[in-house]
């Protein structure tokens, strides 16, 4: 994370606000708009696509996650937004989907806040080969949604505190 990434401050209807420096955003609780992305093969039983998170992250390190999550620079829409950020962190390129969007509040370790109007999309793919950044994702995997909730269901310390939220409304998209 670099000084110089902006985020857009919103409230809790995802009305904007203005915008401040990410990492302040994130140390003072700022509430602000962030997106979620889900990537689906659908020839493999609808496998979705999860993301271990690199160790090095600023928070959630080594948790798993949807494919691909950020935030939207403040002269970007949300979908264009999705689309750079898949290309940046997984390789991928795809058409995105915005499903919906849910406000929630997370309470980090290092004092770090997540306090972000969430944006939900969803993208298929045909291809499962791809190139994924190292300095932000440590691992990948397919799985299916049932098997993805049940792991979350018995282990939900393995992923971040989103994921589920994000999950129950790509749900019904994903099938």
């Amino acid at each position: 994370m670099t000084a110089t990434e902006h985020v857009i401050l919103v409230d809790k209807n995802d009305q904007p606000t203005g915008t401040a420096e990410k990492l302040q955003a994130h140390r003072e609780g700022l509430c602000h708009r962030a997106f979620s992305i889900f990537i689906v093969h659908k020839e493999l039983d609808t496998k979705i696509l999860l993301q271990q998170r690199a160790l090095t992250k600023y928070h959630s390190p080594g948790l798993w996650t949807n494919t691909c999550c950020s935030h939207p620079r403040p002269d970007e829409d949300i979908v264009s937004a999705g689309q750079r950020r898949l290309r940046e962190e997984m390789g991928i390129e795809t058409v995105l989907k915005w499903v919906g969007r849910f406000h929630y509040i997370a309470h980090f370790e290092n004092g770090l806040i997540e306090n972000e109007v969430d944006h939900v999309l969803i993208g298929e793919v045909a291809d499962t080969t791809f190139q994924v950044n190292p300095k932000e994702v440590h691992d990948y995997r397919w799985i299916s949604l049932p098997e993805l909730k049940n792991e979350i269901a018995l282990l939900p310390q393995k992923f971040t505190p989103w994921l589920n939220q994000a999950l129950s409304l790509a749900e019904r998209s994903l099938l």
